[in-house]
């Protein structure tokens, strides 16, 4: 499913135009990804929890050469699902 099946999906329950379908979908996204950038964990009871995790520095091989290279340390979005999707996945 991509963005433009969700549109359609989202318009159809919803009974929206799809461009107001598709600014909510863009806002939505825009919402989640602000909060992340700010740090903060968003969590949607029934649905899941989306936060940031903290990967460290390590060191790794560059498989071509074999050359020892440093990995920096990174922030990364994560998504937990909770327990009524994974419920309902599971059906």
């Amino acid at each position: 499913m991509n963005k433009n099946d969700i549109v359609n999906e989202i318009a159809n329950r919803a009974q929206l135009s799809k461009a107001d379908a598709a600014r909510a979908l863009d806002a939505t996204v825009e919402t989640i990804t602000q909060a992340l950038k700010k740090g903060d964990d968003i969590r949607l009871v029934g649905f899941g929890t989306f936060h940031i995790a903290q990967r460290k520095a390590t060191q790794g091989r560059n498989p071509r050469t074999g050359e020892v290279i440093q990995i920096a340390a990174a922030r990364l979005p994560k998504f937990k699902a909770g327990k009524g999707l994974k419920d309902a996945v599971a059906r």
